[in-house]
């Protein structure tokens, strides 16, 4: 059954449609998930208010555009929604840091370590990061979904980097340190 057929099922609220929609998606969208989230668990609970939304709003998608970029952009929202209610997002300085370059050795750190450290951000900083950077968002529109000012997302921004740096800095050097030990 084609995509068109199935969005328009789900309008009618077929569980089957629906079901089918999620196998489809959740995958791509729980890896979402986890950019936005602290755990598996925050991206489990994140993944499934968002597939609620989804179905409750998918009247509303009417075929202009990218089916799977407007899942996205739900579950992007949902997990703001998420911090926002937290009311976790605000900082109050808005001292911007000049831009940090970050260079990784790609044998030595894995796609796995860089998410992890991600998620360990703090979240106004792993939000920021994840939308501008993972994302594509300018910060115009990241400070309008966060309710924060521009500066702050760049602030933030800055330093989500700077801590970035300094884990994976540490990282490659405690690895330099076992490679010489062998």
């Amino acid at each position: 059954m084609g995509l068109e057929k199935l969005i328009d099922k789900c309008k009618r609220k077929d569980i089957k449609a629906q079901s089918q929609i999620y196998q489809l998606f959740s995958g791509k969208l729980f890896a979402l998930c986890l950019k936005y989230s602290r755990n598996y668990q925050e991206a489990q609970d994140n993944l499934q208010n968002g597939f609620i939304i989804i179905f409750d709003k998918i009247e509303q998608f009417n075929f202009t555009g990218s089916f799977e970029g407007w899942l996205k952009r739900i579950i992007i929202n949902t997990a703001l929604q998420t911090y926002r209610e937290k009311n976790v997002l605000n900082l109050v300085t808005e001292d911007i840091p000049e831009e940090i370059e970050i260079e990784i050795d790609e044998e030595q750190v894995s796609l796995d370590f860089l998410l992890k450290l991600i998620q360990d951000l703090p979240n106004r900083y792993r939000m920021v990061f994840n939308l501008y950077v993972l994302d594509g968002y300018p910060h115009k529109e990241i400070a309008k979904m966060l309710n924060i000012s521009e500066g702050t997302s760049k602030s933030n921004l800055s330093r989500a980097r700077g801590i970035l740096r300094d884990k994976i800095e540490l990282n490659q050097s405690q690895v330099k340190k076992n490679e010489a030990f062998k």
